[in-house]
């Protein structure tokens, strides 16, 4: 049994410095690297990549909404061409300094408030992936398991990844629990650490009212930026080590 593990990287700006990518990178075996309009800036992006290159983590493109101060965060309402421009002009970013460091970009997961409305917004869901598509039919387009974003991957040609949240709250139709609502988070490393090997081994999450939902994924995330980012990390890998999981690198889990 294999599952990839990934983390939002790449987020500081300028001066500012968001999340310990340098001690996660050790732990997780794809990165989502911010490409500069959510977070990020060329510097931090370039340094990113290189560090997954040390560490042998896959690497991905992270495209966000154009909100620096909202951290990406903040609902937008893009036409179709702008989000579709939006997310050819950053994977077309990050893929610049993948090449520079002499790796390849592998998958592109788009990033906050940009992923969750594309899970709902079958239009969104599709001008995101025609701006993958544009740039390489060969990219792993990460979607939220069991929503439209990995239907609209998939009519575009993509190889899609479904993926599952080991540090996020559910709701019980399948979607993340609002930042806004108290419990969206999970803080507590035990806590993540068994909602991964449920997700890993049964397939199953426990929703926030307890409802138990169906989530099959061959991709389980968990977020830079939470306090507790780097124990939740260390007690996921060695949850899923003691439960027979694998934790590889995403090509390889689609590989088989």
């Amino acid at each position: 049994m294999k599952i990839d593990l990934n983390c939002d990287m790449g987020e500081s700006f300028g001066h500012y410095t968001l999340g310990t990518d340098a001690a996660l990178m050790p732990y997780i075996t794809s990165a989502n690297i911010a490409c500069g309009l959510h977070a990020s800036d060329p510097l931090v992006m370039e340094q990113t990549v290189r560090l997954a290159r040390e560490h042998g983590v896959g690497i991905g493109a992270h495209p966000g909404f154009p909100d620096l101060q909202g951290f990406g965060r903040r609902a937008m309402q893009l036409s179709a061409e702008e989000a579709e421009a939006f997310t050819l002009y950053q994977v077309g970013a990050l893929a610049g300094f993948a090449q520079a460091a002499g790796v390849e970009l592998v998958h592109v997961k788009p990033h906050g408030a940009l992923y969750n409305q594309a899970a709902q917004d079958r239009s969104l869901a599709g001008a995101i992936a025609r701006g993958v598509a544009r740039f390489s039919r060969r990219l792993i387009l990460v979607g939220l398991a069991n929503s439209v974003s990995v239907e609209a991957g998939q009519d575009a040609g993509l190889p899609v990844a479904r993926e599952a949240f080991a540090d996020r709250a559910y709701e019980a139709d399948g979607s993340l629990r609002s930042r806004r609502l108290p419990g969206a988070v999970l803080h507590d490393p035990a806590q993540a650490a068994e909602q991964a090997v449920r997700i890993a081994r049964e397939g199953v999450v426990v929703a926030h009212n307890g409802e138990e939902v169906a989530v099959q994924a061959e991709t389980l995330c968990l977020h830079g930026d939470t306090p507790t980012a780097l124990t939740i990390a260390q007690a996921i890998r060695q949850a899923l080590r003691a439960a027979g999981v694998e934790v590889v690198p995403l090509a390889s889990v689609r590989g088989g």
